[in-house]
């Protein structure tokens, strides 16, 4: 199937009979163009001041329980507060570290 033979024979069917004004098909295109425009304009300035006070766009979303309980989370916290304790360790002297370096 070509698409463009299909497309130049319904351009040639409708326009059979027709003169050719290119002024007019212009004109056409122009309004088509800024009627399209506009809806978009309208589309996003209503879109945005949707947004803009807390609203949703399309259906709002149910609310969920959380993914995360709180002994997860606490459990995590630990071990960051023992990364923590270690790293004062070494901070404050109890752990000495032998640079090899030197």
């Amino acid at each position: 199937m070509n698409i463009f033979g299909t497309l130049t024979a319904l351009i040639r069917r409708l326009r059979t009979g027709t003169s050719q004004d290119p002024v007019r098909d212009w004109l056409v295109v122009s309004i088509f163009s800024a009627i399209v425009f506009t809806g978009i304009v309208v589309w996003n300035i209503w879109a945005f001041d949707t947004v803009a006070n807390g609203g949703v766009i399309g259906a709002p979303v149910p609310e969920t329980k959380s993914v995360f309980d709180q002994s997860s989370l606490d459990t995590i916290r630990t071990i960051f507060e023992n990364r923590a304790v270690e790293e004062a360790k070494y901070m404050t002297g109890v752990y000495r570290y032998a640079d090899p370096s030197q």
